[in-house]
């Protein structure tokens, strides 16, 4: 019996002391091999950091978003995560626009299993737009990818700090392999034909490169051995078995090493480029992170960061504004012992969704409050008369709040798109057409609940 083969836990899951540059890549999607063009190193260690993005966004998050929702990052942190350098930007930009018609076949590493998923793409949609001077890419996946990634049955743990040490495709290919044995009881991965072996861990597609087993482990795999031994966690070892003479099949040793030293800056300090990527995820700028890590420590900030970032992706509470302000705000009143949640510091702020604040509190086992759920009918009621208004005079309402959230540089593809699509009641959208009408037409106060009810205790307005 190939010991490869005994049943498999899935690797526990990070810790809440992780940091962050952690991916629970399922299983299905540990073997990449493409159909038609090649797959290039930087495109394959950007598309794990997408992955990264993408699943702490999906966690985040009560449950599974539309088939079409995008993610979004900026260009360059995504690269910071990868280890590449500014000069790859151009062709990271040209790859991403072709990961979208790039198919690929994903195949499982289990004994006895064959492709998982045939003529996948890799992405369903992906945009790139500047914002501010900077590159984002926003991105989608097709639903069973999605699926898989937000709730994967089994995965293996990829640390992408390590995989940004990697130089080449081979390497990287078999340390994603080898990663999910780190825990099996056997240390072994499982027995494949060697031609298995030579579509995985090469960029060109499937048969495309055919080279004897004997070249292609002299070019490409004694190097990508060394190299995980080297820079990796991990110590792997080839094992070949033979028919005669020929190798027919092979398979790999996996033992554990020492963790390795986190990447460092090319000036020697140490740089978390994936709380970086986050940070500015979430509208909070490297400079301005290093100021709060300065003042309140990694550790705290990494935790509010979790807080900011569950946060902005709870569609039924309002949109944060300004993430900096939140997260200071947030850091403040942990360090002061306080635990209400700031309220940012928006001049025009949003205005919560209909039933957030009532739902929170259900949620939470908590009574809800009278002047919350008032707010919560007025803000339903409000947007009742936008859905009754004719398209001509509701879409008079989108194109200011548009114009609203282009003056603040908060208006993404992602909007873009929905509105487009007739999607205008919901989100940070929502938000504002809400706040623009009804100041409007029911006067700057139209969010103020009753005297009688905002004078009791723990009443409150937007």
């Amino acid at each position: 019996m190939d010991s490869s083969s005994l049943p498999m836990r899935p690797d526990p899951g990070p810790s809440s002391g992780g940091d962050g540059t952690e991916l629970r890549k399922p299983h299905e999607m540990i073997v990449l091999v493409p159909r038609a063009k090649r797959v290039t190193l930087t495109g394959r260690r950007i598309y794990n950091a997408l992955l990264q993005v993408a699943q702490s966004r999906l966690q985040a998050m009560g449950s599974m978003p539309p088939a079409d929702f995008m993610f979004e990052a900026p260009l360059p942190a995504i690269l910071r995560t990868t280890g590449s350098s500014g000069e790859d930007r151009t062709a990271a930009k040209r790859y991403l626009r072709e990961m979208r018609g790039l198919e690929v076949d994903w195949e499982s590493t289990a004994p006895g299993e064959g492709v998982k998923w045939r003529g996948f793409s890799m992405l369903s949609e992906v945009a790139i737009e500047i914002r501010n001077g900077e590159n984002w890419v926003s991105w989608s996946y097709p639903p069973t990818l999605m699926a898989a990634l937000k709730e994967p049955a089994r995965w293996a743990r990829i640390d992408l700090d390590i995989l940004a040490k990697l130089g080449t495709y081979a390497a990287l290919a078999l340390y994603e392999i080898c990663a999910r044995y780190r825990d099996n009881p056997s240390g072994l991965t499982s027995r494949k034909p060697v031609q298995w072996w030579a579509d995985a861990l090469s960029p060109a597609p499937a048969g495309s490169e055919r080279r004897e087993w004997r070249k292609f482990k002299n070019e490409r795999i004694k190097d990508a051995i060394d190299e995980i031994n080297r820079e990796t966690d991990l110590e792997v070892e080839l094992i070949e078995h033979r028919q005669g003479r020929a190798v027919v099949e092979a398979q790999f040793a996996v033992r554990r090493r020492r963790p390795t030293a986190r990447l460092k800056a090319v000036d020697g300090a140490p740089v978390d480029a994936h709380l970086v990527l986050r940070a500015e995820s979430l509208g909070v700028r490297e400079s301005k992170l290093d100021v709060l890590i300065s003042e309140f420590g990694e550790a705290a900030v990494r935790d509010q960061l979790d807080v900011l970032e569950r946060r902005a992706n709870d569609s039924r509470l309002r949109g944060v504004d300004n993430g900096h302000s939140y997260l200071r705000s947030l850091l403040r009143n942990d360090a002061s012992g306080a635990d209400a949640a700031p309220a940012g510091p928006p001049a025009t702020p949003m205005v919560t969704e209909p039933v957030a604040a009532a739902a929170v509190a259900a949620g939470e086992g908590r009574a809800v409050d009278p002047a919350t759920q008032w707010l919560s009918d007025r803000i339903g009621a409000i947007k009742a008369e936008l859905a009754a208004l004719d398209p001509v005079h509701r879409g008079h309402w989108v194109a200011l709040s548009l114009a609203d959230l282009a003056a603040k540089n908060l208006l993404s593809a992602v909007i873009s798109r929905r509105a487009a699509q007739g999607d205008v009641l919901h989100g940070v959208l929502g938000s504002v057409v809400v706040r623009l009408y009804a100041s409007a037409v029911h006067g700057p106060g139209w969010d103020q609940p009753p005297p009688e009810l905002a004078a009791r205790p723990g009443a409150g307005t937007t």
